[in-house]
């Protein structure tokens, strides 16, 4: 895992090697083993790099790498976990290796005997990069079909300017820091921005599963690659009559399968690795599969809380730890530990991710490292595939017994009357807003389900932002190509992010039950833009490289071909996946009620720092600016001190946004120790 930069200049200019420099290392954090930079020969174009050496330690797989004639040039972050099956076919076919077993080597020549698409379709992993053509003179970008790793570009004038963070891009002359309304407009819903856009104006990052590319003209490709739709992982002959007892060990058999060579293939390293273990079916199956594979114990990682043990799982980590004699690491930390890391968690986000699980990933995170870990395994992504969240069970429930009924026996003259009604009743009682936006979604022909992290909904922005203070603007027309960015989000409607997916994959695969529905939805917004991206970036922030096993590309075309009732058996969430863990992991582990991972962050927002964070809101120039309702602002603040409302995740947004604006735009750092 590393960090890459770059610059290509397709008019009037040449690249400049000090700003090159400069921006590869604002991510020293991201490769503190080694920078490099290159620059082609007519000055046109720049690539950068920083190292975190994992596979391949010599100074010979340093980057940026090139082919045999330095006609193809390559900055890479990621791993590609079958380059090992790939490299024998490309030397059958005359390509010269000078690496040991550099995975980036593999890219280099894959692209070259079989183009962007061959290439990528043919690799394994979870990867950004970069490489430029000098053949055909092209820049071509690419990102992971899940989106476990980012990639952040910028068009302006004349010049295309990308990196593994947005930090890197700031450092170039041509970008102005300014805020994108609305990035902002749909951040407020979905606690993150929808890929491309970022808060940041004129910065996008790379949509998962996306390739871009730039031609010496300025002319600009996209196209999506891959996609988690069902009709991939399972052939229809494989279980055509097979009767119920057959299909569910087909089901548990191939999910387990897939699950194991997904671990397998992520232990590929030439340092030490770990996973993370909360004590959850999910780490705890990395944690049984690992310990099968090595010859010394698993080094695992807790984190707990001082000041609010009930959050806590430290229990359930060690039965898992002494069930598989892992090397168990434990950190406890506290609200004054979480207040002394606001400044660099604002920092290592680059744009508002409004997730407070960030702050005890950070720390166990930097337990990994102080321990000598460089590569971790980590669960994100089982619950998403297999329905493993209690709020999904409830969303599947709400569907079945009100939202059905309420769209096919009620004419649409009372629907609408009902959700004009509702939406006066949740002026007095606004405990009852949310249910009211459900009806209104109902009445209006919209999804019930936008997605498994929905902070304001419509009801609530509808009080929270001014009128008229978000408006309909234009989007760049270069990138209205291949559908990378669609014109409807520059609307003040941020259903049209859910419409923009939702509405071609009904097209070309109708039917889908529901569940399946609100998975696709999740892999195109929140684990992608969300889950992930906290991922990466807290990790990174340590020098750390995640991996995420139950995001393999196959262990996920499999899932999303095992339909709702499976998933859901017998009311069971993650009915499948506790069936094909059943053997591996302690049965107490696989049936014990969900906790999550969390934090007490509305506990915290009690205290003196709740007075800290609203201070700090409602004097951002950010507010001051016009977009909000100040009243509103404070009734959220008022409200959840007072224990009306339980308003912690509202004011965890507010606070995330205003507090970027301030360090980004404002320069302002964020003290609360």
């Amino acid at each position: 895992m590393c960090g890459i930069a770059g610059v290509f200049i397709h008019g009037r200019g040449t690249v400049d090697g000090g700003l090159l420099t400069a921006m590869r290392d604002t991510m020293v954090h991201r490769g503190p083993d080694g920078g490099g930079n290159w620059i082609s020969p007519d000055g046109k174009t720049g690539l950068a790099h920083r190292r975190l050496s994992i596979i391949d330690l010599s100074t010979a797989a340093s980057q940026p790498m090139t082919n045999e004639d330095s006609t193809v040039w390559i900055t890479f972050n990621g791993e590609i976990y079958n380059h090992v099956q790939l490299r024998p076919e490309l030397a059958r076919a005359g390509h010269s290796f000078r690496t040991d077993h550099s995975d980036t080597e593999v890219l280099v020549h894959g692209y070259e005997q079989w183009g962007t698409e061959g290439l990528l379709n043919r690799i394994a992993g979870d990867y950004a990069f970069a490489i430029w053509d000098g053949n055909t003179q092209t820049l071509n970008l690419a990102r992971d079909r899940i989106g476990v790793k980012p990639l952040y570009f910028s068009l302006q004038k004349d010049t295309v300017i990308f990196g593994s963070e947005i930090k890197a891009i700031l450092e170039h002359p041509l970008v102005v820091r300014d805020v994108e309304p609305m990035a902002m407009y749909h951040y407020l819903t979905f606690m993150s921005t929808p890929a491309p856009l970022t808060m940041f104006k004129g910065i996008y990052k790379l949509p998962a599963g996306f390739w871009l590319r730039v031609h010496s003209d300025g002319r600009v490709e996209a196209r999506r690659y891959w996609d988690a739709v069902p009709g991939q992982g399972i052939p229809e002959s494989e279980i055509k009559g097979l009767s119920e007892a057959a299909l569910e060990d087909y089901y548990v058999s191939g999910v387990r399968k897939r699950f194991r060579d997904a671990v397998d293939c992520r232990m590929m390293s030439d340092v030490p690795f770990g996973v993370f273990l909360s004590g959850g079916i999910d780490s705890s199956l990395n944690v049984a599969l690992m310990s099968q594979s090595m010859s010394r114990p698993v080094d695992t990682f807790t984190v707990g809380f001082k000041d609010h043990t009930h959050l806590n799982e430290l229990d359930e980590a060690q039965l898992v730890s002494k069930t598989f004699a892992t090397n168990h690491h434990e950190i406890l930390i506290e609200e004054k530990d979480m207040r002394g890391y606001l400044n660099d968690l604002i920092y290592h986000q680059d744009e508002p991710i409004a997730d407070w699980v960030c702050i005890p990933l950070y720390f166990v995170s930097k337990l990994a490292h102080d321990s000598g870990v460089t590569v971790v395994q980590v669960g994100e992504g089982s619950d998403e595939q297999f329905c493993g969240y209690e709020k999904y069970i409830e969303y599947l429930n709400l569907y079945r017994k009100y939202w059905q009924p309420f769209r096919s026996m009620l004419p649409k003259f009372a629907q609408r009357g009902l959700a004009m009604a509702a939406g006066v009743a949740a002026i007095a009682r606004p405990g009852f807003e949310v249910y009211a936006d459900i009806v209104d979604r109902g009445a209006r022909g919209r999804e019930h389900f936008w997605g498994g992290a929905i902070v304001f909904w419509d009801i609530q922005k509808r009080r929270l932002v001014r009128p008229g203070a978000f408006t309909r603007s234009a989007p760049p027309a270069a990138l209205s190509v291949g559908g990378l960015l669609p014109d409807s989000y520059f609307e003040p409607d941020s259903y049209n992010v859910i419409r923009s997916f939702l509405e071609p994959f009904d097209a070309t695969h109708p039917g889908q039950d529901v569940l399946t529905r609100m998975i696709y939805n999740e892999f195109k917004q929140r684990l992608p833009e969300l889950l992930l991206m906290r991922v990466d970036k807290i990790g990174m922030s340590v020098s750390l490289e995640p991996r995420v096993p139950f995001l393999d590309h196959r262990l996920v075309e499999f899932s999303m071909d095992i339909p709702m009732e499976w998933k859901t058996r017998g009311g069971v969430a993650k009915y499948i996946l506790k069936k094909a863990a059943e053997g591996l992991i302690p049965h107490q582990t696989i049936y014990r009620k969900k906790m999550g991972f969390g934090a007490p962050m509305s506990n915290w927002l009690k205290t003196e720092f709740g007075n800290f964070v609203e201070k700090s809101v409602l004097s951002s120039g950010l507010i001051q600016a016009g977009y909000f309702n100040v009243a509103y602002i404070r009734r959220l603040f008022a409200d959840h001190r007072s224990g009306r409302r339980e308003n912690g995740v509202y004011i965890w947004v507010l606070f995330n946004l205003t507090a970027w604006y301030g360090y980004w735009i404002e320069r302002k750092e964020v003290r609360a120790a």
